[in-house]
Formats: C-alpha cells, structure tokens, sequence
C-alpha cells in the first residue's frame, strides 16, 4: 500500500521543476517581447524627432503650404508596404531578415510621423504619451492575468479595426470634422481592447519546446503586434487630447 510513495513523490517533483522551467521560460519571452517593443517605439521617436528638427522634414512635407511631396508620400505609405511584406519575410526569410525588416518598419514609422510634431505641441505630445504608457500597461497586465478567454472580443475588434479604416479612407474625401473625432474615439476603444487581447494571444502562443529561432519569431511578431497597438492608440488619444500649435 505504501511502497508506491517514493515514486509518486518524484513524480510529483518532477512536475514542479518543469512547470518551474516553464515559468521562468515564459517570463524570460515576454520580457523580450516587451523590450523589443519598447526599443521599436525608441527608434520611432528618434527617427521622428531627426526628421522633424531637421531639413528632412522640408524634403517631405512643406509647413507653408500644408503640401506633400513625393518623397513624403513615399515615406508616408512605406510602412504600409514593408507591414504587409513582414509576414512574408517572418514566414520564409532567415531570422537575420527578420529581424532586419522589424527594425527597418520602426524607422520609416518614424519618418512618417514627423509631421505632428508640426502639429501639435510638444508637451501636449509627452502627456498623451504618458497617458497611452498608463492605458496600455493597464490592458496588458489585464490580459496577462485574465482567466477569460478574449478570442471572441478580439475578432470583434478585428472587425470593427476594418470598419474604422474604410470609414478613414472615405472621411478623406468627406473631410468631415465630426466623424474625424468620431473615429479617433472608436480608435482608441480598438486599440485599448486589442492591447489586451494581443497581451493574451502572445502568451497562449509560447510553447517551451520552441527552438530558439521558432522563439524569437515569435518574440519579433509579438513585439510588433504590441508596437502597433501602442503607436495607434497613442495617436487616436493626441487626435482628441493634443493641442495643436
């Protein structure tokens, strides 16, 4: 009756080591995802703030005028372009590519952005980001921790992320005030409930038998997700609360 002991109290150890392995392998991922992140938003805002307090900035866009140049739609769009070549590259590029592209997309996020800096007011912009810093982490550690699974809300969000942006393209034609302010606010309830949501996926996706290349894919996928998320909550919230110069 007792002679079985020993072995189920190994067992039992075993057990409690390798959930421990998983524990210390799934802190170690997320905290690489998040670091990513964070070093994708500071060359955004480096980039952004060269390009605006320079002579860049007149190569692309005219603070006269109002105009675009060529070379500014070129950057205005380029991180369009290269999100949507990101997946290929993830899928079937070597890791060196990967990451090459990933860094690559933060930077021309940057120089397309330079603009607000000629919009708005710098301190209206540190305070917006603060808050987005405080909302963000806010969601993220929601969707760390949630028992509740947030696959019916994102796909619901999904949804509406497409409303928004067909809403954008034909407002560009309309240049209607009130649905410009109605979408930034639509915006911000998107990318607030889809901070969670991403938070989530990025863990349910971790598998410890990952190889370290699998694993940093799915760092760099993960940390672009949340970058994403960041960068358009952070400018639907300025669209609202920004004081523009």
């Amino acid at each position: 009756m007792f002679e079985n002991k020993p072995e189920l109290a190994k067992n039992y150890t075993d057990v409690g080591i390798e959930r421990t392995n998983v524990d210390d392998g799934l802190r170690a991922y997320l905290v690489s995802v998040y670091n990513h992140m964070a070093g994708a938003l500071a060359v955004t805002a480096a980039a952004a703030f060269l390009v605006a307090n320079t002579s860049l900035i007149t190569l692309m866009f005219n603070p006269q005028t109002g105009g675009m140049s060529v070379l500014g739609w070129l950057f205005l769009l380029s991180p369009l372009i290269v999100i949507f070549g990101f997946n290929w590259v993830l899928a079937r590029g070597s890791l060196a590519q990967v990451r090459g592209v990933f860094w690559l997309y933060s930077a021309l996020m940057g120089f397309s952005l330079a603009p607000i800096f000629l919009v708005y007011t710098q301190a209206s912009m540190v305070r917006v980001f603060l808050i987005t810093a405080a909302m963000f982490g806010a969601m993220s550690i929601y969707g760390t921790v949630t028992k509740r699974d947030l696959t019916s809300m994102g796909s619901f969000l999904i949804m509406g992320l497409w409303g928004v942006i067909i809403a954008s393209l034909v407002n560009l034609f309309m240049q209607s005030p009130a649905l410009y302010y109605a979408l930034s606010f639509v915006s911000v309830i998107i990318f607030t409930g889809l901070t969670a949501y991403d938070t989530q996926k990025i863990r349910r996706i971790y598998m410890s038998a990952d190889t370290e290349d699998s694993m940093t894919r799915k760092v760099l996928m993960g940390a672009l997700e949340l970058y994403l998320d960041f960068i358009n909550l952070f400018l639907a919230l300025l669209r609202l609360m920004g004081d523009r110069k």
